[in-house]
């Protein structure tokens, strides 16, 4: 017989690491968050001073260069992945189900990743314009 209490529990929480420092990461956690009505979601903020990348086995410089989330069984997701498990999570994944589409997947794959590169310079109008803490800087 299927425990229920653990099938329901499934791969939450979601932590998600993001970069406190981006304005579109902010404004996409705000959004996410205000959804997230059965607390399936966490968020630890890399680009705070006191964060420390070893317990996840990155360094921060890769933490920065795209976006992960760990599961609860301790599983690391990254890119396109961590949205679709993400609005998975708060009923949503409808909206983002094209993007793991075999034929899609690998587009979508590709063009975040060429999205991450450009992010930093993107969202702080060169590297570490609206950077308060000097971690963001990093990549």
């Amino acid at each position: 017989m299927e425990d229920r209490t653990k099938a329901q529990a499934g791969p939450y929480p979601l932590t998600l690491l993001i970069d406190g420092e981006c304005p579109l990461c902010k404004r996409e956690v705000a959004w996410l968050g205000r959804r997230d009505t059965r607390d399936r979601l966490r968020f630890v903020d890399i680009a705070g001073a006191d964060f420390d990348p070893a317990p996840y086995g990155k360094t921060l410089e890769q933490l920065m260069g795209s976006i992960h989330a760990v599961t609860a069984g301790g599983e690391t997701v990254t890119g396109v992945e961590v949205f679709r498990r993400a609005y998975r999570a708060i009923g949503l994944g409808w909206l983002v189900a094209p993007t793991a589409w075999p034929f899609l997947r690998p587009i979508f794959d590709a063009m975040y990743r060429a999205f991450a590169k450009v992010r930093p310079r993107l969202q702080r109008g060169g590297k570490g314009a609206n950077c308060d803490t000097g971690r963001c800087n990093v990549g």
